[in-house]
């Protein structure tokens, strides 16, 4: 499959669903947030993948920070007692945080891949560039 044309597709199309960011077909993900070795379906090789932090700092710049609003209205306003921030803001948090993490991660990946972006290196102008992936 190494001499065959793969069509362009959208980063946010195939991660946010998890899927492959080549052919779109197969599976990104092998568990919740674990990356699989390669495509099942292409046999691209993710070895590429790696969004690092990126998804957590996303979740937490947009979606925790404004979750923690809540539970600091609700003590400022009513004072209520521990047990009532555990059933409320905890589920609030939790529900919040953790779901957007993969769809986050599979958008990195795949726009790693559409970009072809990889790890910064320095160069001497002498030497050739690296094959690019295709």
């Amino acid at each position: 499959m190494s001499g065959e044309h793969w069509p362009t597709l959208s980063p946010l199309q195939t991660g946010l669903r998890g899927r492959c960011p080549r052919c779109g077909k197969g599976h990104l993900f092998d568990g919740f947030l674990k990356i699989r070795p390669s495509c099942e379906v292409c046999g691209l090789d993710y070895s590429f993948a790696d969004p690092a932090d990126g998804p957590a700092f996303f979740v937490m710049m947009f979606v925790c920070v404004p979750a923690v609003a809540f539970p600091l209205w609700l003590e400022l306003a009513y004072q209520p007692p521990t047990w009532v921030h555990l059933v409320t803001t905890l589920p609030l948090i939790l529900l919040t945080c953790i779901p957007p993490l993969q769809p986050l991660k599979g958008w990195l990946v795949a726009s790693q891949y559409v970009h072809k972006a990889e790890e910064g290196r320095l160069a001497r102008p002498d030497e050739p560039l690296p094959p690019s992936r295709t």
